[in-house]
């Protein structure tokens, strides 16, 4: 039971980060809140990510370029240029690594105001690092794991960044239903976003970019991150930035 609870913390803490802080924070800036705010974050997403940390400049810069050439050649994670999962995963891990260490010219408008933290991301990603979460995990599940196949979860926390993004970037550009009339294949991938906290109002989000709050168009369309947002705008943590357009539903 306690390798279940561990993995379950490890998902939700994690995807948290990654769509509060990573994404709609650095890629989006649908907020606003103060550079110690901002250096926390980056260390609470260290901590929940762990061994699969991702950088905030390397996730917003390569998200920027997701949303601007989304389904064409140019999109780093496209389903429609890539033969399998796998090979669109490697796709994105090479392009996120080129971006990260600078070894591909970007356009100004990906990277303009993304937070950078170069000193805590070389820690961050570094080899000592990742590999000391792993063995951190590893560690919790041979003291606690009950059964063998417990030990199927440990590959997922390994890698529970680059899984949560599959999600998205593969299923929510082949699955699920559509508000709106975009340019590309996004959907919205689950009703209600049990799994993905908002993440999975993939067409809602492709529609209105800088939106806060991915969900909302449906009633049962409920964004949870958007919930802990609205939560944190009211205590004057964050500055949530006010709505520019009108949201109205295309089917």
């Amino acid at each position: 039971m306690a390798v279940i609870i561990f993995t379950i913390i490890l998902w939700y803490s994690g995807l948290f980060f990654q769509s509060f802080f990573l994404h709609r924070y650095a890629a989006h800036q649908s907020f606003t809140m103060s550079k110690l705010g901002e250096r926390i974050c980056f260390i609470l997403t260290w901590i929940t990510q762990g061994s699969n940390y991702l950088s905030a400049y390397g996730y917003g810069v390569m998200h920027r370029m997701h949303h601007a050439f989304a389904d064409t050649e140019d999109d780093p994670h496209s389903p429609m240029y890539s033969p399998s999962l796998f090979a669109m995963m490697w796709r994105t891990r090479n392009i996120y690594s080129d971006v990260v260490r600078h070894r591909i010219e970007v356009e100004d408008r990906f990277t303009r105001n993304v937070p950078k933290w170069d000193t805590f991301d070389r820690f961050a990603t570094s080899w000592a690092s990742r590999i000391g979460w792993g063995l951190a995990y590893t560690a919790f599940f041979f003291y606690f794991a009950t059964a063998w196949w417990q030990w199927l979860l440990l590959p997922v926390a390994y890698l529970m960044a680059p899984i949560h993004g599959v999600i998205i970037n593969w299923f929510a550009h082949k699955y699920g239903y559509r508000n709106f009339k975009v340019g590309d294949t996004s959907r919205n991938l689950l009703p209600f976003d049990w799994l993905m906290m908002g993440e999975a109002y993939h067409n809602n989000h492709h529609k209105y970019g800088d939106r806060a709050n991915f969900g909302g168009v449906r009633w049962h369309e409920i964004d949870v991150t958007y919930v802990v947002m609205r939560v944190l705008h009211a205590f004057n943590i964050i500055k949530l930035k006010p709505a520019r357009v009108k949201v109205v539903r295309e089917y």
